[in-house]
């Protein structure tokens, strides 16, 4: 069976390579590393369908070194223990031409799965070549994160993509024997939400619908075919965030029945349960706050239970924690605080602490006061005693404000009748 479009146009050599000039163009960081064959490991991290695994077999191919694959998706303990065998075989410590193990999608590996990696890498058996569309410090266990440079992949513009089409009509030999005209190519963009490979992959089912001699692209006719070849949730693509966003604001919204088919939604198309945690933890933060703290408490529970549990167990918990947070009292005042004090110190820049705050380590500093006029707050009633705390430029501001909810209603009651203001 041949090959879809995107596997068969892949890039040999970095000349053909499109996009990522900040790490493969003149000046790219990676440039050298890749002439000079010496690499070092690598976390690529970036959306998906940018090149990552395409820009680590060139390198692989470049430098001469025997290059093997894994898929965190599919890969186990053993499959990796087998290949790193074998990877000893063919390379070694003292070796410049040490293999190179490239794990697709590694943020998809458990500990248990990465620290199965840490010896081989520490020791030179395998140069480690790892791609994640997720922020590696959240997903890659220190140990070995330490152990990798981290290059990021910057999404494709619509430069980018046109020249990846143009590319692919120039060089596939299917494409080429036709007459193609792409009249309008903003449809093809946006149905592939930046993913070149969905992109080649839909442009060649686009392509082979036609049966004109001479096929002419254009938005509807796009948007016609696409219409009964899609999948109901895609989580590469644009979709993913498209969701995802309405699932949060149905939670900010105060509804539950939202929050769960958006939650069935994900979970049926395959969502990582991690990153679904994640976005609870932030919306029991930003969108209920002090409205109810238990929430974060209860959002963070859910991504440790997650983490350990697995599908399809944690659809429960995650399902729970949704209709939690949509039932909930809402307040972003935390949120709205901590936004203005940001833009208060970009405004204002470094003020000085007041010195009676300022810690008195050594004999000069208490010699100059520091700390001297310092009022304990536990040494008075209710631990509590009315002194200023911001610095003298802003000691009038105001920066949160409570939100109208029975808890910040407490709240704002406890903070009259400390300071009467």
């Amino acid at each position: 069976m041949e090959a879809p479009l995107a596997e068969r146009i892949r890039p040999q050599q970095l000349e053909d390579y499109i996009s990522q000039e900040h790490l493969v163009g003149p000046q790219g960081s990676l440039t050298q590393q890749i002439k000079s064959g010496f690499i070092p490991s690598l976390i690529f991290w970036g959306p998906p369908g940018t090149g990552k695994t395409t820009l680590a077999e060139i390198i692989a191919k470049t430098s001469g070194r025997p290059f093997y694959q894994l898929s965190a998706i599919h890969a186990g303990v053993k499959d990796v223990r087998e290949v790193i065998e074998k990877a000893k075989q063919s390379g070694g410590l003292f070796s410049t031409k040490n293999p190179i193990l490239f794990i697709d999608e590694i943020h998809r590996f458990n500990k248990s799965q990465q620290d199965s990696l840490l010896a081989a890498v520490e020791k030179g058996w395998v140069t480690l070549i790892g791609a994640t569309t997720e922020n590696p410090s959240f997903e890659v266990v220190p140990a070995l994160l330490s152990r990798c440079q981290v290059y990021t992949l910057k999404a494709f513009t619509k430069e980018d993509l046109s020249k990846i089409l143009t590319r692919a009509i120039e060089t596939d030999p299917f494409l080429s024997s036709k007459k193609i005209i792409i009249q309008e190519e903003e449809a093809l963009f946006r149905l592939s939400g930046g993913d070149g490979r969905k992109l080649l992959n839909l442009f060649e089912l686009i392509v082979n619908a036609f049966n004109e001699e001479t096929i002419v692209i254009t938005n509807e006719k796009v948007m016609q075919l696409a219409q009964k070849n899609t999948v109901l949730y895609d989580k590469t693509g644009e979709q993913h965030y498209d969701i995802i966003s309405a699932f949060i604001k149905s939670i900010r919204g105060s509804d539950p029945d939202a929050a769960v088919y958006w939650l069935a939604r994900m979970i049926e198309g395959g969502e990582d349960l991690k990153f679904i945690a994640r976005r609870l933890i932030i919306s029991a933060s930003e969108d209920v706050g002090l409205a109810n703290p238990t929430a974060l408490i209860m959002a963070n529970n859910t991504f440790q239970a997650v983490s350990v549990i697995g599908y399809p167990e944690s659809r429960i918990l995650l399902s729970q924690c949704a209709i939690y947070l949509a039932t909930s009292a809402k307040s972003n005042a935390s949120y709205l605080a901590i936004g203005k004090a940001q833009q208060v110190v970009k405004q204002t820049g470094d003020l000085p602490v007041p010195i009676h705050l300022r810690n008195a380590p050594t004999k000069l500093m208490k010699e100059l006061g520091y700390g001297e006029d310092y009022k304990y707050a536990h040494d008075y009633p209710g631990n509590f005693v009315d002194q200023q705390y911001l610095p003298n430029e802003i000691v009038d501001i105001k920066l949160y404000e409570p939100g109208e909810n029975a808890r910040e209603n407490e709240i704002k009651k406890f903070i009259f009748n400390r300071w009467k203001k």
